[in-house]
């Protein structure tokens, strides 16, 4: 239910599990870790999914038996941050709860302009990833960070584009190739060029 592309210097990683909003089972997270681990080695990462949703987080039954909470997911932020090539999310639709944190590791985030964006802890009682508070107030700020975890308050596209969660709206049918032209220039670079650009924006 993850398909790797790992033909050349970029890598695509999607998430195919349509029927069902490309929910995370435990196998799928640590699937991810693993790929985005050995991603290292490409020049450039594009984190998609299929269907008209990027992800709805945890898996129902997976929550229920508490993948909610597992470290797994902060092992799969610090794997997408620790990339030395540029990451992209290309979200293919909405983002919703514990897939949040893939997205946020990721040098750049572009979405359809009828994605939405949330992140309901707060109404189910346990805490975020422990990266995800400080990279959202990183993005957006720590008032608005605050508004989507702790207000529990979804986001449009128009209003996540104008808070800077993401870079740009893309047309559904455009994301990847998009995605594909916003890798194109740093694949061509110099791999320490690159690399060392990339760690100066931080």
């Amino acid at each position: 239910m993850i398909d790797v592309d790992a033909r050349g210097d970029v890598w695509t990683v999607t998430l195919n599990r349509p029927d069902k909003a490309n929910s995370l089972t435990k196998e799928m997270l640590a699937d991810l870790v693993v790929t985005m681990r050995d991603a290292g080695q490409a020049r450039a990462v594009i984190l998609t999914g299929r269907g008209k949703v990027f992800s709805a987080g945890a898996d129902l039954e997976a929550a229920r038996a508490g993948l909610t909470t597992s470290p797994l997911w902060e092992d799969l932020s610090s794997a997408i941050a620790s990339l030395p090539g540029l990451s992209v999310a290309a979200l293919n639709g909405t983002l919703a709860g514990g897939a949040f944190g893939m997205a946020l590791a990721c040098d750049l985030r572009i979405a359809p302009p009828e994605a939405s964006f949330f992140y309901p802890v707060m109404k189910h009682g346990f805490l975020p990833q422990p990266s995800d508070p400080g990279r959202l107030a990183a993005l957006i700020g720590p008032s608005r960070a605050k508004l989507i975890l702790l207000g529990a308050q979804k986001i449009g596209a128009e209003e996540a584009l104008s808070m800077g969660l993401i870079d740009r709206i893309v047309e559904s049918q455009n994301i990847m190739t998009y995605a594909e032209e916003l890798v194109a220039a740093a694949v061509a670079a110099p791999l320490e060029t690159a690399v060392a650009m990339k760690n100066m924006c931080h």
